[in-house]
């Protein structure tokens, strides 16, 4: 057998708080996107967790209008692929395909899309991209088929509770070769059921700055 091979690590020590991945998400198969391998993304647009976090890409989708403007501010804050929200729910239409483009020429590797976007609007913003589309899908009555007729590249599975059945569901119709991502909760347990319904890659959602800086501040107020 042969001995697994030691890993040196290097440490700042002014870099040593960070946000680090679940290391169970090394067991994903991962997706090769533009010539990339992705098994983790941390789902966040907080740009202080971003900056200070070792994820394989980084999930930007928030619950606000999107905007160029956070779009940029987003790609300036991380070291490692961006896949940015934009739109598909309150917005959508011309406008999403519009952001989306924008998106792709700032340096996107793939742009999101919310689960209510028609597929028309799919079909157009995917005949103007060169990234993929990405399809959040909350329900396992989504139009699956619908979406990637229309273009969509990969599935990001956002089911809450049911997550791990959407996923098995996706992998029914389309076969093990369809890119899927996932959220895969807060446990390593959660996350390798995830990974064995057949999810290619791992959402995960950190703590945040406030549940971050609340264990420092205490610390503090100890050393104090």
């Amino acid at each position: 057998m042969k001995k697994k091979a030691y890993v040196p690590v290097v440490e700042s020590e002014l870099r040593r708080r960070s946000v680090t991945m679940p290391q169970v998400i090394r067991n994903a198969s991962g997706i090769i996107i533009l010539n990339k391998r992705i098994k983790s993304l941390i789902f966040s647009t907080d740009i202080a967790v971003i900056h200070n976090s070792n994820p394989d890409a980084v999930m930007a989708v928030y619950p606000f209008t999107p905007t160029l403007t956070i779009t940029q501010a987003l790609m300036s804050a991380s070291f490692v692929p961006l896949f940015i929200g934009v739109g598909g729910g309150l917005t959508s239409g011309n406008r999403s395909v519009y952001l989306a483009l924008q998106a792709e020429l700032l340096g996107a590797y793939g742009v999101v899309v919310n689960a209510p976007i028609k597929n028309e609007v799919i079909r157009d913003m995917s005949s103007s991209l060169d990234i993929p589309v990405v399809a959040t899908v909350v329900s396992e009555n989504d139009d699956f088929e619908g979406k990637v007729n229309a273009g969509v590249k990969i599935f990001n599975v956002s089911g809450g509770k049911n997550t791990i059945e959407i996923v098995k569901k996706v992998r029914d119709i389309f076969g093990e070769e369809f890119p899927i991502i996932a959220t895969g909760g807060r446990t390593e347990e959660s996350i390798i059921k995830t990974i064995e319904a057949g999810a290619n890659a791992i959402t995960y959602t950190p703590p945040s700055s406030a549940e971050i800086f609340s264990s420092v501040m205490q610390n503090y107020r100890e050393f104090k």
